[in-house]
C-alpha cells in the first residue's frame, strides 16, 4: 500500500481501520487538551497581566499580538482552552446523565411514563439550543457555571430521544425477559443490561455535542451572558475584539480559530466513530 493509499484509507490498528478524520480529529483535540493541562507552563505570560502596549500586532515576542489592555493574546488563548474544554465536558456530562436517565425510564416503562416524558422532550425540542440556553441563563443569571448548566440542559432532549429509541429495541430481547422471569429488579436490569448496550450511540452523540457545547458557550459569552471579564474565555475574547476588527484583527481572529478547530475536530471524530462503530455503515 502506498503512502497515498494509507492517507485515504486510514491506518489499521488491532484489525480496526482508523480513518483520516479520526486521526486528525483526535490529534487536534489531544493538542488542545495538552495545552489546557499545561497552560501555566505553556503560556509565556500571565493571561491577566499587562505585558506590553495595547493592540500590538503579532510579532516574535507576542505571537498572537496583544489586546486593548496590552495582555498577551497567545497566553489568553491557551488559558482559554481550560475554560472552554471544561465547559464542554461538564455540559456534555449534564446532558448525557439527565437525558439518558429520562430516555432509559421512558423507553423501559413505556405507557403513561413514556407519554409524559416525551411530551416534555418535545416541548424542549421546540426551542433551538441557543434559545433554550438563554431561557436558563435568564433564570439563573450570567456566569460561566450557569452557562455549563444551561448548555447541558439544552442537550437533554437529544440524549433522551436517542436512549429511548435504543431501549425500546433492547427491552424486547430474550435476555431481558429472562432477567424479569428470575426476579431481577427493574433498576438492576436497566443499569446492568439495558444502559450498557446504548454506550456506542451515546459515545458518538457525546463527541458531537462536545463541540456544539463549546460553540454555544462561546456564543453566550460573546453576548455577555457567560464568562465575565477578565476571564480568558474564547467567546468573550472574540467579543472584546469585534469593535476593532479592522485595526486589530488578531484580538478576535485567534480565539475564533481556536473555537473553529475544536468544533471541526469533534465533528471529524464523531463522524469517524459512527462509521467505525455502526455496523450498518460498515456494510455499505
Amino acid at each position: 500500500m502506498t503512502a497515498a493509499d494509507t492517507a485515504v484509507r486510514g491506518i489499521t490498528v488491532g484489525g480496526r481501520t482508523l480513518s483520516p478524520g479520526f486521526i486528525v480529529g483526535t490529534s487536534i483535540l489531544a493538542v488542545w487538551v495538552l495545552l489546557a493541562l499545561l497552560a501555566p507552563a505553556a503560556a509565556p505570560h500571565d493571561p491577566l497581566a499587562t505585558v506590553s502596549g495595547a493592540r500590538e500586532a503579532p510579532s516574535p515576542d507576542f505571537w498572537f499580538g496583544t489586546d486593548r489592555l496590552g495582555r498577551d493574546v497567545f497566553s489568553r488563548v491557551i488559558h482559554g482552552a481550560r475554560v472552554s474544554l471544561v465547559l464542554g465536558f461538564i455540559s456534555v456530562a449534564i446532558g448525557a446523565v439527565l437525558g439518558s436517565a429520562l430516555g432509559l425510564v421512558s423507553g423501559y416503562y413505556r405507557g403513561a411514563v413514556d407519554t409524559v416524558a416525551m411530551r416534555i422532550v418535545d416541548a424542549m425540542l421546540a426551542f433551538p439550543d441557543i434559545l433554550l440556553a438563554l431561557v436558563v441563563i435568564a433564570a439563573l443569571g450570567p456566569s460561566i457555571t450557569n452557562v455549563m448548566v444551561a448548555v447541558g440542559v439544552s442537550t437533554i432532549p437529544r440524549y433522551a430521544r436517542l436512549v429511548r429509541s435504543s431501549v425500546l429495541t433492547i427491552r424486547e430481547q430474550d435476555y431481558i425477559d429472562a432477567a424479569r422471569l428470575v426476579g431481577v429488579p427493574d433498576v438492576k436490569i436497566m443499569l446492568r443490561h439495558v444502559l450498557p448496550n446504548t454506550a456506542i450511540p451515546l459515545l458518538v452523540l457525546s463527541t458531537l455535542e462536545f463541540g456544539q457545547a463549546i460553540s454555544i458557550g462561546a456564543g453566550l459569552s460573546f453576548l455577555g451572558l457567560g464568562a465575565q471579564p477578565p476571564t480568558p474565555e474564547w467567546g468573550l475574547m472574540v467579543a472584546v475584539g469585534r469593535d476593532v476588527l479592522g485595526r486589530a484583527w488578531w484580538i478576535s481572529t485567534f480565539p475564533g480559530l481556536a473555537i473553529f478547530t475544536v468544533v471541526m475536530a469533534t465533528n471529524l471524530l464523531g463522524d469517524s466513530l459512527q462509521e467505525m462503530l455502526d455496523p450498518r455503515l460498515k456494510s455499505r
